[in-house]
């Protein structure tokens, strides 16, 4: 008979997931960077008790918000490129629910993190209790089940011996390239605390490594027959390049076949930006360098990418009719999208057996330089835009201009949701894999200082740069005091244009008029005059408003002898954006409207639905 140790639910998770582990260059490490935790009725009695005891090996980090905590967790395992990863836990009722959206950044990014909300009281003799929501037709219904469409895995522990199950499914998820993402266990808050003989085996040093399929031998050479075949040929790298850490066998596979590479938001960085076949963004935020060739391509390798809609220009970029797309993704649901040929692999092993398979074929001289031509173009276009300027209202491209030049590419530049994450994709010139992290897949406001925290937690030698628009730092900037209060320093760009300038140009391009997205278009009595220096200063911060753009460079020259998180604010102008590069981008627009603009954007978004490539 196995020993076994009598300990509560909660006991036995935390103590299982200190006993999780992973390599990282031959280094044994936790799998667990730690738990992220807001206390409430519903988790301090059960998982907090639980958690005390293991404070040393399973830290355990206090936050200000339970969406931000949980944007933490995903920023690490990002940072960490999936390797390390985190876990949230909160009360029931609306502690768990305000980590709904986080779960959903995490599933679309595919991204792992471990949720463990609160639940209600498993035998419902309390019911209904505090913060329980009451389903009138059904008795196993709770809020926590909202979870279920933005989780890859869910589960409710009614019982303390299901976590054995639960816990090894979990593991097997959030260490799976293909089906990584979040998990949720909703833990019942009796249950937490009711007691059972685990055996001592669940308690044993595991070891997860992440595997790396390579591909079907069929698949491979349909793959490379069409590589071969090519005159045109692209390469489009996302974020699963990043994930497999295959920026070295992406270089050497563009560099000896030839091909120009472009990247996707979760894909930038996978080359440097002074790879000379690095053509930069793609689709509706690229450059000009990598659209016309995306626009032109006869064979395009997307590695890693889920090809949503800012990728392929809503499926209007791809204008070669007789193109063919190779998918090549660990995930067979993102490597068969749009008739794709499908190439399921891990991105460093398929690189490399598609290199060693084309042997010594090379793309045509002619399409290769004329790649460089384009870059050079998109390089000078670039530096005008972002070029100092003595403008009261700078654009945000000249405060890009200005932090490239202050901070350089060495740092860890971190944004998600506004017009920002357009501009950086453009113009951001990235250095090392990671160094540029994006959160476009939810495009979550909130997400920027928080995510910056996760980042921070895991690569805390390098400097991280969180820019953020005045409209997301409002929505959520608690977690200024948490850096704070953990001595990780964090520096912070606020470009303020006094609403919400991005949206507010979109619905100006959709003829719509100027209306509830600018704090000046929305119904007020007095318009608000935020001081973002002084408030984040009441949080600890060291803090300033910058008075141009050369004021800019200045502070942030002078925020790297700082000891703590910087925040720099500067006025930005709302209606300037990047005209160079880009590429149309599908937003409906009304068939009816008594306005002469609305109607004149319709039938300007009628043409430009022609360019889709229907049934693709």
């Amino acid at each position: 008979m196995s020993k076994t140790t009598r300990l509560t639910m909660a006991q036995a998770l935390t103590r299982f997931l200190s006993k999780q582990v992973t390599e990282i260059d031959g280094r044994k490490v936790p799998i667990f960077g730690g738990v992220w935790a807001i206390f409430g009725h519903g988790n301090v009695a059960g998982i907090g008790e639980a958690l005390y005891p293991l404070r040393d090996e399973l830290p355990t980090y206090r936050a200000h918000n339970e969406q931000a905590m949980a944007h933490a967790a995903i920023a690490y395992a990002k940072a960490n490129f999936r390797r390390r990863f985190m876990a949230a836990t909160s009360s029931i009722g609306p502690g768990a629910l305000n980590m709904v959206t986080a779960a959903a950044l995490a599933h679309v990014n595919r991204l792992p993190v471990l949720l463990l909300p609160g639940d209600v009281f498993a035998n419902r003799i309390p019911d209904p209790v505090l913060q329980q929501a009451e389903d009138f037709s059904d008795g196993t219904a709770t809020v926590n089940d909202c979870f279920r469409p933005v989780s890859r895995y869910f589960d409710r522990i009614t019982r303390p011996e299901q976590i054995i199950p639960a816990l090894a499914r979990a593991m097997q998820v959030l260490t799976d390239p293909a089906e990584c993402g979040p998990v949720t266990l909703s833990l019942c808050q009796d249950v937490q605390a009711e007691a059972y003989d685990y055996p001592d085996s669940f308690f044993a040093e595991r070891i997860w490594r992440q595997r790396r399929p390579r591909p079907d031998r069929d698949e491979l050479t349909a793959a490379v027959a069409a590589l071969k075949g090519a005159k045109k040929p692209l390469v489009i790298a996302g974020g699963g390049v990043l994930y497999s850490r295959a920026s070295n066998e992406l270089g050497k596979f563009v560099e000896d076949a030839g091909i120009p590479a472009c990247e996707t938001q979760g894909g930038k960085s996978s080359l440097p930006d002074v790879h000379p076949l690095n053509m930069g963004a793609v689709g509706v935020t690229g450059t000009s360098a990598a659209n016309r060739l995306a626009e032109e391509a006869d064979v395009v390798l997307a590695i890693g990418t889920r090809l949503q809609d800012f990728t392929t220009g809503s499926w209007a970029l791809f204008k070669n009719s007789g193109k063919t797309i190779i998918g090549l993704n660990t995930q067979p649901f993102d490597a068969g999208k749009h008739r794709a040929l499908p190439l399921v692999a891990d991105a460093a092993e398929g690189l490399a057996e598609l290199g060693a398979a084309l042997k010594d074929w090379k793309a045509p001289t002619a399409w290769t330089e004329s790649s460089a031509a384009g870059k050079t173009a998109w390089q000078a276009d670039a530096a005008k835009v972002t070029a100092s300027t003595n403008a009261a209202f700078p654009s945000d491209a000249q405060v890009i201009g200005a932090v490239q030049r202050a901070m350089g590419s060495g740092v860890i530049l971190l944004n998600a949701s506004g017009g920002l994450p357009g501009e950086l994709h453009k113009l951001w010139q990235a250095g090392a894999p990671g160094s540029y992290h994006g959160e476009y897949g939810f495009s979550t406001m909130g997400y920027e200082i928080a995510g910056g925290l996760g980042a921070k937690m895991a690569k805390p030698d390098q400097e991280v740069v969180v820019m953020i628009g005045d409209g997301s730092y409002l929505m959520m900037n608690s977690e200024i005091a948490t850096s704070v209060m953990l001595g990780l320093k964090l520096t912070i760009v606020v470009l303020d244009n006094r609403g919400y300038g991005c949206i507010n140009r979109l619905q100006m391009a959709t003829g719509g008029a100027n209306f509830n997205n600018l704090l000046k278009d929305a119904r007020h009595e007095t318009l608000p005059d935020i001081d973002f220096a002084a408030h984040a200063a009441s949080m600890g911060a060291i803090a300033e408003k910058v008075p141009s753009i050369a004021g800019l460079e200045t502070a942030l020259q002078r925020s790297k002898a700082n000891d703590r998180t910087t925040v720099l604010v500067i006025d930005t102008d709302p209606l300037v954006s990047t005209e160079a590069g880009g590429h149309w981008w599908d937003v409906a627009v009304p068939e009816v409207s008594t306005r002469p603009t609305v109607n004149a954007a319709r039938k300007a978004y009628e043409e430009k639905r022609q360019m889709q490539n229907v049934g693709e």
